[in-house]
């Protein structure tokens, strides 16, 4: 889900990422609308929707990076989940009311025996407390009215599961590497079922979305603190990244002057280059023009002629 907002040009036009550590109790649209005004950018949307009870990366796009945010909602996800096995919760995680208990607690060979069951290409019934839409309403909202949804199951990719640690009889922590629309609720539910008891999420935070990880990534607090340091706020200007960090995995093309021409005027071209500097999955290529961004545009079925999918006004 991507949120962005807009006050009337109000702010500044600058373009960039954020690489927000999001902390606990924070929706993910909370979250942007903070970062928005800490920065006092025009435009700001994130890509990849982080539960308030979930803690991690929250990539946020400022002015023209938001133009990438689809690129960001296709990349990989990394995740530390605490699963806490001998009950069930009405939205699969510790906010809910406990629908379902067993005194069955399984031990680390048996989970770990079981992980291999829920990786690869998997289908996951959503939570029932979901942002997926039912009869044209939010899955969450039908919930908290006590509707109980029929979600049908979705395919999603799960690279690896890996066991990291038994906290206590009860509670194990997880490493997950997935691709997009995984729910690690879902996950959790799924596999206290095929161990013969019941699951849910205890604790849950976000390592990495894409080439964001906690590396580079910047909390409230230090967020905060600069913001009131710098009056010119070069201080937090300092810590964005380039629109094109959310574009590492697409090849990149520079441009003569009156290619470039062609491409702001929302024109193909025909380079001498190859089709084959296409990204594979998304068909798209980087443009460039004097070391800058200038556009992402995509080959025609012919893989002769370019076309200007985003122009960046950088």
């Amino acid at each position: 889900m991507v949120e962005a907002r807009q006050r009337h040009k109000k702010g500044r036009a600058l373009s960039g990422w954020v690489n927000f550590d999001k902390p606990l109790n924070m929706g993910s649209t909370q979250a942007v609308g903070k970062i928005r005004r800490l920065f006092d950018a025009q435009k700001a949307g994130h890509a990849g929707t982080l539960d308030p009870l979930a803690s991690g990366i929250l990539p946020i796009a400022l002015g023209e990076a938001t133009k990438t945010v689809s690129f960001m909602q296709d990349a990989g996800k990394s995740y530390e989940v605490v699963v806490a096995f001998g009950s069930q919760t009405t939205t699969d995680d510790a906010e809910g009311e406990i629908v379902e208990a067993s005194d069955m607690r399984p031990d680390a060979a048996a989970v770990d025996a079981a992980l291999a069951h829920f990786t690869g290409l998997i289908e996951q019934v959503p939570p029932q407390f979901s942002a997926i839409r039912k009869d044209g309403q939010r899955a969450y909202k039908l919930a908290r009215a006590g509707e109980k949804i029929d979600l049908p199951p979705r395919q999603v990719q799960i690279d690896t599961i890996t066991l990291l640690d038994v906290l206590d009889e009860a509670h194990m922590r997880l490493k997950v590497e997935c691709g997009k629309g995984v729910y690690i609720r879902s996950l959790a539910r799924d596999l206290g079922r095929f161990l013969g008891t019941f699951a849910h999420v205890s604790a849950l935070r976000r390592t990495r979305v894409g080439g964001f990880d906690e590396k580079t990534a910047l909390g409230l607090e230090k967020l905060t603190a600069l913001g009131h340091s710098a009056r010119d706020l070069a201080a937090l200007d300092a810590c964005l990244l380039p629109l094109e960090t959310a574009l590492d995995d697409i090849s990149a093309l520079a441009l003569s002057d009156d290619a470039a021409s062609c491409i702001r005027q929302g024109q193909a071209i025909s380079p001498s280059h190859p089709p084959i500097l296409a990204n594979q999955e998304s068909g798209a290529v980087l443009l460039t023009h004097n070391d800058k961004a200038l556009a992402i545009a995509q080959w025609d079925e012919e893989g002769a002629l370019l076309k200007p999918r985003r122009v960046f006004n950088l």
